[in-house]
């Protein structure tokens, strides 16, 4: 499933990344916080639980904390996607963290993995995180990685 986020906030910040004045500090401090914003609609749609732990709140009332069904683990396409991981982790810090490795053939702009290393983990959801798409080739293969 591929989301495409349309947000005024996101359209602002991205104007930030997008002029050539932006500092590399600021890029990656704007970077961070549209990836968090899009987490939010990424996201949106994740099934949960409630477990058996209970927790007061400050009223008195008795809740049962509440859970992720999955485990998420981030998948960056080296390297530009590293760049979003930091901002996506703010808003799931128990989100585990791999690495994918892609270059393109600039003979056949054919995606070519170099490396490939996920965190094992029982029953995951993998989200592929990389803020490049042209043609969606790198994408498909880190998918069809992922799935092997």
């Amino acid at each position: 499933m591929v989301t495409v986020v349309k947000h005024p906030l996101i359209a602002v910040k991205l104007a930030i990344l997008r002029d050539e004045k932006t500092k590399a500090k600021d890029f990656r401090e704007t970077l961070d916080e549209i990836a968090s914003l899009m987490s939010y609609e990424v996201f949106k749609d994740i099934e949960i639980h409630e477990t058996e732990e209970v927790y007061r709140t400050p009223t008195g009332c008795e809740l049962h904390k509440v859970k992720l069904d999955h485990k998420i683990v981030l998948a960056p396409i080296l390297r530009a996607g590293i760049g979003m991981v930091d901002g996506i982790r703010n808003m799931i810090p128990t989100a585990r963290i791999g690495h994918i490795g892609m270059y393109r053939d600039e003979e056949t702009l054919a995606p070519h993995e170099y490396y490939f290393k996920l965190p094992v983990v029982q029953d995951p959801l993998v989200v592929v995180v990389d803020p490049m798409l042209a043609t969606g080739g790198s994408a498909i293969a880190a998918i069809d990685a992922i799935k092997k």
